[in-house]
């Protein structure tokens, strides 16, 4: 085995898009279109894991009513002008186009009735159509600019991610050099590294002189410790609709009970505006004011115990193994007295806190889990109409690495396909 390295190739291209990502091929395919010359690069071994493994395979790609409030962010003005320059129908109108069947779940969630891998192979025939390259298993060494002024902004360092194979047999990487007028980053946010998620896009961004806002796991689950974490543990399994809200907003969604703690569309949403140290608020019965049941069913069925009411006369009964514990962890020392003689005091406190249970998390499960980062590149100074960094000529963000967050049900997603578009629209 030789153990020199290949003489680095020079090539230029007009575009490259470092991320083969939602945002990255759909910025892609939008260049490709106006005839320019797009290489997409990648680490990975395969484009747009993320979209793969979304919507448990079904890939949520977008939603029906998408409005600025769906997104979070320091600056919540700065995604508004791409979602109405690309609103969601243009998507659809492309999926359609490609006769993928796909159909709406609650909220205006739109989801593949077969798999995620349709909206994949419709973005990369698109990128083909339009002459796109796109390179895997490329790592980037290093981005530079050029001094003098030459249409070429930027010079591209990258080698070729080794197999184990090749590790082993001691082989170097060889490396090749690209340039290209304008340099897109969409390598996505830092959840679920097991997909590859690295911190290069912030890396560029800090090269270049651009400030980060702190980021954090989100769309993720929270954890407990304690007692509390014992209870929920004990539940696993259980799923109920709850009205979830702390001081900032409030989401009447399922949650669900697991080993590691409290998951569910209530609790993924609630995370995005979610602080370490923060307590959270759940309504168990959201249709039900459990004070004023407890203290009229007090006055018309005096014999009856509390779990009694609870498990009958609730317009969505709590589950019964659920019950059980709850009467455990807050009414055991009165589980088997009757209502006439329980005060009205400890009724009232025991419906405030069924109607508004507060629980601190310990944390939330992280990055391993997470569904998106929150946080980024901070969006003062970028472009919001075509992504332009507003330090250096020729640089784009797109996508996750931005400090904009969607909720859960396909808006994320709605941002890549818009960022990716306004942008591809000028590169």
């Amino acid at each position: 085995m030789s153990n020199h390295r290949h003489a680095p190739s020079q090539t230029h291209y007009d575009v490259i898009i470092i991320g083969a990502g939602a945002s990255g091929l759909y910025c892609a395919l939008t260049a490709g279109r106006r005839g320019r010359r797009v290489l997409v690069l990648d680490h990975a071994n395969k484009a747009g894991k993320k979209i793969l493994m979304s919507g448990g395979g079904r890939c949520n790609f977008t939603n029906y009513v998408v409005e600025p409030e769906h997104f979070i962010g320091a600056n919540p003005h700065f995604c508004k002008s791409a979602l109405s320059r690309y609103p969601s129908w243009e998507f659809i109108g492309m999926v359609e186009a490609h006769k993928i069947p796909y159909h709406e779940r609650e909220h205006g969630q739109l989801f593949c009735d077969d798999s995620a891998q349709d909206i994949l192979t419709m973005l990369l025939d698109e990128c083909t159509a339009a002459g796109v390259q796109v390179r895997l298993n490329t790592q980037i060494e290093a981005v530079q600019t050029f001094q003098q002024q030459t249409p070429a902004r930027f010079q591209l360092t990258t080698s070729k991610v080794l197999n184990k194979k090749d590790v082993a047999s001691d082989i170097k990487p060889s490396q090749a050099h690209y340039s290209c007028e304008s340099l897109v980053v969409a390598t996505g946010g830092l959840s679920i590294p097991t997909m590859g998620a690295t911190g290069l896009g912030y890396e560029l961004a800090q090269q270049f002189g651009h400030t980060l806002i702190a980021t954090d796991a989100s769309l993720v689950p929270f954890t407990f410790t304690d007692k509390t974490g014992e209870l929920i543990r004990a539940l696993a399994g259980i799923s109920l609709p709850v009205i979830a809200s702390n001081e900032r907003i409030a989401f009447k969604l399922p949650v669900l009970f697991t080993h590691r703690g409290l998951s569910g569309p209530a609790m993924l949403q609630l995370s995005n505006y979610w602080q370490t140290g923060e307590i959270i608020s759940i309504n168990l019965l959201p249709d039900t004011d459990v004070t004023a049941l407890l203290l009229d069913r007090k006055k018309s069925h005096p014999k009856q115990l509390i779990r009694t009411v609870l498990a009958d006369s609730t317009d969505n009964a709590l589950p019964k193994k659920l019950l059980a514990a709850l009467q455990t962890h807050l009414w055991d020392d009165i589980k088997d007295t009757e209502l006439a003689n329980i005060k009205d005091e400890r009724l009232i406190e025991l419906g405030t806190t069924l109607n508004g249970w507060r629980l601190k998390p310990s944390g939330t499960e992280g990055y391993r889990t997470a569904e998106v980062t929150r946080g980024g590149i901070k969006t003062d100074e970028v472009s919001s109409k075509t992504m332009q960094s507003n330090l250096q000529d020729g640089l784009y963000f797109i996508g996750e690495v931005l400090d904009v967050t969607g909720w859960l049900g396909g808006y994320n997603f709605q941002w890549a396909w818009a960022s990716g578009f306004v942008c591809g629209e000028v590169v």
